[in-house]
């Protein structure tokens, strides 16, 4: 297990494009297990590789339910559907919350650690965090998306509802 440093803002990886996934092998297993040890260690829901330093569409969601833990690689998104508006923060930007509108729906095809490929539909918050860290393989950070800037005050009135 290895916790790895999370890369904040302004570091410019956040804002580039990822690269493909082409192999997949034990050091992908592992860069796996530590964003996932990272993420959970960090409080977080989901952890794009650009955000630990490393320059490739993959990515990890979990939301604490019983949908478990998502690994998505060259994730794309091949339908969405409705609109959502809620707070949302990032790992990246320590402190920071704001609402952002989304997707109430997301189809998504990806690949998983061995290389199968699946598709996904996620609603709600699931579908929230997994259009975020999409985002990230993007380069697109979600302060380019928020409508509001929230405090905490504002956040704990939003997680009590």
């Amino acid at each position: 297990m290895a916790i790895l440093p999370i890369v904040t803002y302004p570091n410019e990886i956040l804002e580039q494009k990822c690269d493909k996934v082409t192999v997949f092998d034990k050091k992908l297993a592992k860069l796996l297990d530590n964003m996932y040890d990272t993420m959970i260690e960090a409080d977080g829901v989901g952890l794009a590789a650009p955000q630990v330093g490393v320059k490739k569409q993959i990515a990890i969601v979990d939301i604490g339910d019983d949908s478990g833990t998502l690994e998505m690689i060259n994730p794309e998104i091949l339908e969405t559907d409705g609109e959502q508006i809620g707070p949302e923060g990032c790992l990246s930007f320590p402190g920071v919350y704001g609402e952002v509108k989304r997707p109430y729906y997301v189809r998504v095809r990806a690949k998983d650690r061995k290389g199968r490929e699946y598709e996904i539909e996620a609603e709600d918050f699931f579908a929230r965090a997994i259009l975020h860290e999409i985002d990230h393989l993007q380069g697109i950070l979600f302060t380019k998306k928020i409508s509001k800037y929230l405090s905490e005050e504002e956040l704990e009135r939003y997680e009590e509802e």
